[in-house]
């Protein structure tokens, strides 16, 4: 297979609606930057894509093979955290704190646990998988740079023309995804 098929792959597979956790993973961890941070917003982004490129191709490569509920269970932790550090930050602080990027990283590493199996069904029998893997990480690279700038972009218009406090859109903007990934953490729980 070629190129634009295992990017494509890797973009749309993030924009899978039954699939949110990258979406909504981004959109906690970014709520907190303004559009002048589009930088270190976007650096998160890339430590995010290295983990999660890195336990991925361990799992594709069957070096790191790990029960698929326990990691299904800690996609939407790694979510509710950025959410709490930021809501905490902004609260309690004139100048708020993102998420560093060693937790980016590190959360990543959790969700890259989670496709390898959606990534295996996609070779061919015959096909090596470290090319594909890297055209797929690189679809995902480019889809998350998008919904951040989309963040960054929904938070500037309704910080400065809706004049929104940031500390109401971060929080409000956070309880909506922490209604989303509740139910997220209860049907995965391992039992």
């Amino acid at each position: 297979m070629d190129f634009e098929f295992y990017l494509k792959q890797g973009f749309f597979h993030v924009l899978d609606l039954r699939a949110l956790d990258h979406i909504l993973f981004f959109i906690a961890v970014t709520i907190i930057f303004t559009l002048k941070d589009w930088k270190k917003a976007l650096l998160l982004v890339t430590f995010f894509t290295l983990g999660h490129t890195f336990t991925f191709a361990l799992s594709a490569y069957d070096i790191l093979l790990v029960n698929e509920n326990y990691v299904e269970f800690l996609i939407p932790i790694t979510i509710a955290i950025p959410l709490f550090w930021n809501s905490f930050n902004i609260l309690k602080t004139k100048t708020s704190k993102s998420t560093n990027i060693y937790f980016t990283f590190f959360f990543g590493l959790i969700h890259g646990l989670g496709f390898s199996s959606y990534f295996k069904m996609l070779l061919d029998d015959d096909e090596s998988i470290l090319k594909p893997l890297l055209e797929f990480a690189l679809g995902i690279e480019l889809v998350q740079i998008l919904i951040v700038l989309l963040v960054l972009l929904l938070g500037f218009l309704v910080q400065k023309k809706l004049k929104v406090a940031k500390k109401y859109w971060v929080i409000g903007v956070s309880f909506l995804i922490l209604l989303k990934i509740l139910p997220m953490i209860w049907e995965r729980f391992p039992v």
